[in-house]
């Protein structure tokens, strides 16, 4: 039998008190995002050396930049998987953008007068491993433009590199993404954090053939379990047949990957208050 332990760190911020010493933005706005057109999702993490500008971002997405982790390791409200923001902030001339994650973290104390805890613990997870066979992977070529992929609505694009899309089927094509990043996007859709355990480095063009409608029973299941800490149930074993988890298990073995549930100890970021509405400048 195996015993979960772990420890917990409380550590409450007050808008006065948190980080004395660290660079403030020189101006900051949050507000609604406008709700999107049916079928579309936008969200974009943007700027440039001076400013930040996300653009339809959750609380949760905000707070896993402003903490370095993966939004499963970010727990809270529900709320905070739903509400969408649109977020511009200057940073100071001379700020390195090391210093940009904890003027994030003082900016979202301020602003949702939030108040978070840190928490470690063995959690169920997939861990992305190579199969018994190798991996099956196309690496990314160096070019300008990234391969055509099938955008939402059917009409062809050159995504970008990091660029992953879902097309009206269901199949999702990701272009020059690491195998963290694959992780990462998996962890949206299973009732468990994906963690990348494969040890291959590098950037891949990849396809993933999995029914729309298993995508969506996929997220579904995902949203009723809520990756956190105290998530992550099941006997840990691959999805049985006819369920919707099963399809990406098998998409996921035809690049030569697996994967494995295991536990693991993980890192969390618990959100303890948080308000829905951002307060002014």
């Amino acid at each position: 039998m195996i015993r979960a332990t772990y420890r917990t760190v409380a550590f409450v911020f007050s808008a006065a008190a948190a980080w004395p010493q660290a660079p403030a933005f020189e101006v900051a706005t949050i507000k609604p995002a406008a709700p999107m057109e049916q079928g579309k999702m936008r969200i974009g993490f943007g700027g440039d050396a001076g400013r930040i500008a996300y653009s339809n971002v959750t609380l949760k997405d905000v707070i896993a930049r402003a903490y370095n982790v993966k939004a499963y390791q970010v727990s809270g409200p529900s709320w905070m998987d739903s509400e969408r923001y649109d977020i511009t902030a200057k940073i100071p001339e001379g700020v390195p953008a090391s210093k940009v994650p904890d003027m994030l973290q003082a900016l979202l104390v301020e602003r949702f007068r939030m108040s978070v805890r840190k928490e470690n613990k063995e959690q169920a997870i997939y861990a992305l491993i190579v199969g018994k066979n190798g991996p099956k992977l196309k690496a990314t070529e160096d070019t300008a433009a990234g391969p055509a992929m099938a955008g939402p609505d059917g009409a062809k694009v050159n995504a970008p590199r990091g660029a992953m899309m879902v097309d009206g089927s269901g199949k999702i094509q990701a272009n020059g993404v690491t195998l963290a990043a694959l992780a990462d996007m998996l962890s949206r859709l299973m009732d468990r954090p994906v963690i990348d355990m494969t040890g291959l480095e590098g950037r891949y063009d990849l396809t993933l053939e999995v029914a729309m409608e298993d995508l969506v029973g996929m997220k579904r299941m995902a949203g009723g379990m809520g990756p956190g800490p105290h998530a992550g149930g099941g006997d840990g074993g691959p999805a049985p047949d006819g369920n919707p988890r099963a399809s990406m298990f098998s998409a996921v073995q035809q690049l030569g990957l697996k994967l494995d549930a295991r536990k693991a100890p993980v890192d969390f970021i618990v959100v303890e208050n948080a308000e829905k509405v951002a307060t002014e400048n």
